[in-house]
C-alpha cells in the first residue's frame, strides 16, 4: 500500500470508525458501507486539502473522486499532476 493510501486509511479509521478495527477494502464505497455520511465528506475534504495541499472544487465533490480509498488516490494523483503542469 502506498503512503497516500495508508494516510487515507488511517484518517478514515480514526475519524469515522473511531479506531475500531473494521476491515474494508480499498475499493469499498464509503457511503454504501456506511463509513462516511454527507457531513463526513466535508471533514474528508478538509483533510485532503490540508494533508495533500490540494484544492477540492465544488464540482469535484462526487463519488467518483471521494467514495473509496482507490478513488481518493486517483483523485489526489490527478490534482497533483495538474498542479505540476500548471507550475
Amino acid at each position: 500500500m502506498n503512503d497516500i493510501a495508508q494516510a487515507l486509511r488511517e484518517f478514515v479509521q480514526e475519524n469515522f470508525l473511531f479506531g475500531q478495527d473494521a476491515t474494508f477494502s480499498s475499493d469499498d464505497s464509503f457511503l454504501e458501507q456506511g463509513i462516511i455520511d454527507s457531513t463526513g465528506v466535508l471533514e474528508l475534504v478538509t483533510f485532503l486539502e490540508e494533508q495533500f495541499e490540494i484544492a477540492v472544487d465544488d464540482d469535484e465533490l462526487v463519488p467518483e473522486n471521494l467514495d473509496s480509498i482507490d478513488n481518493l488516490c486517483r483523485f489526489i494523483a490527478s490534482k497533483r499532476e495538474l498542479s505540476e503542469v500548471a507550475g
